[in-house]
């Protein structure tokens, strides 16, 4: 596959070690961005060819399709661009700044019959597919509760950075720009809830616009209840973790682990490795062997003409829960999914 990538900042990283990884089956024919010093940074740690406009790769008729790793405020005009122009799109979370952006390039790339993927890397996790397996097999029996938790710590200086943590480029604060990868774990795992009740606050921890601290709470269809916990106050920073109960045993992912305990008397536990998960002051703190998962599942889908497993519809999910759960601090009443 051919690709362009639009976008060369922090996120640029783990996708440029995996598509040196995978150049026996990606090749990156162009790679943009608006910053000078950016493109020969890039160029140079990565020897990728790049371009200092955005033409050269929507114009580009080798360019099968683009990997967006832009601010979220960008995502809706360019991936519109790319839909336009038959290209196929893998694109960084949150799909945008606001859930009505999200579904407008959504849709937009299904009107126009291309492949949309989202870079949500926790489902890629061995454990998160062990877990995924061990409730879709049945053996936690009835499930009656399931929760989430993030606690990450990241210092004023990240917020510093111009734009971050704002409503107009990010579109939030924790709950959509790191509490999304385990939110959406939470739901690929136990479904999406119907009902949320939250708290969301600026604490005096950081100088920012939106949220650094979250408390809430979920209801599922089936009367399962869970909680939910989000921030980035908490020093130095612990692993996510989600957690769902079952009539017949538990089963939680801790960073990198699994533990299942069943009422039978039988167990699982298996570990990832030391692969790190961004929790502390490095948001970067992590291998790329899950975004590395991520891009093979996107060729694989373009090639076999079926959905990524994390595709545009399925990642509206959690941009519905999130923006629930903000409505919900926002009016003090429970609100609908």
């Amino acid at each position: 596959m051919r690709i362009g990538v639009i976008g060369l900042g922090m996120a640029s990283a783990p996708h440029a070690q995996s598509l040196l990884y995978l150049r026996d089956r990606v090749e990156v024919v162009a790679a943009f961005s608006p910053t000078s010093a950016r493109r020969q940074t890039f160029a140079s740690r990565w020897g990728m060819p790049v371009t200092d406009t955005l033409d050269g790769i929507f114009e580009n008729p080798r360019i099968e399709a683009v990997l967006v790793l832009t601010p979220p405020n960008t995502h809706r005009q360019l991936v519109e661009q790319a839909a336009a122009r038959g290209k196929h799109v893998l694109l960084e979370k949150p799909l945008d700044v606001s859930l009505e952006n999200a579904e407008v390039l959504v849709n937009a790339c299904e009107k126009a019959g291309v492949t949309l993927g989202v870079v949500l890397q926790h489902r890629f996790r061995p454990v998160s597919i062990a877990m995924s397996q061990i409730v879709a097999d049945g053996r936690l029996g009835h499930i009656v509760g399931a929760s989430a938790r993030l606690s990450n710590w990241r210092p004023q200086s990240y917020y510093d950075e111009p734009g971050r943590g704002t409503r107009a480029r990010d579109g939030g604060g924790v709950l959509l720009t790191q509490g999304i990868h385990t939110l959406d774990l939470l739901i690929s795992v136990a479904g999406l809830p119907v009902e949320a009740i939250a708290y969301a606050v600026t604490t005096p921890v950081h100088r920012m616009e939106t949220e650094d601290l979250v408390a809430g709470a979920i209801r599922y269809e089936n009367g399962a209840i869970g909680t939910v916990g989000a921030t980035t106050c908490a020093y130095p920073g612990t692993p996510d973790a989600i957690e769902v109960i079952g009539t017949n045993g538990m089963a939680r992912i801790e960073g990198a682990t699994l533990i299942a305990k069943f009422h039978d008397g039988s167990d699982i536990e298996m570990d990832d490795g030391a692969v790190g998960g961004g929790a502390g002051a490095d948001p970067m703190a992590f291998s790329h062997m899950h975004h590395r998962a991520v891009i093979e599942d996107f060729v694989d889908a373009v090639e076999n003409g079926r959905s990524p497993k994390v595709s545009g519809r399925e990642a509206l999910k959690v941009h519905r829960l999130i923006e629930a759960m903000l409505r919900s601090a926002a009016t003090g009443r429970r609100e609908q999914v």
